[in-house]
């Protein structure tokens, strides 16, 4: 069974969360490996970026991002 992680943020405009479960893979295609990842609240569209680290601090610790 491959490892899923739990990426959770919340929109700063309308206050929205945000949760994703995703394997390694799936980050990896859908953010890359950057520090910072852009987010689109569903809610009210609005853009945003956000730090993986707190976005999923376990995806960034095992990655090692923020010891770029």
């Amino acid at each position: 069974m491959k490892k899923k992680y739990h990426l959770k943020t919340s929109c700063p405009q309308c206050g929205c969360s945000f949760l994703s479960v995703l394997t390694p893979e799936e980050i990896k295609e859908k953010y890359g490996d950057m520090p910072n990842v852009e987010m689109e609240c569903s809610e009210c569209m609005n853009q945003y970026h956000a730090e993986m680290k707190t976005v999923c601090p376990e995806w960034d610790q095992e990655c090692r991002l923020g010891t770029a």
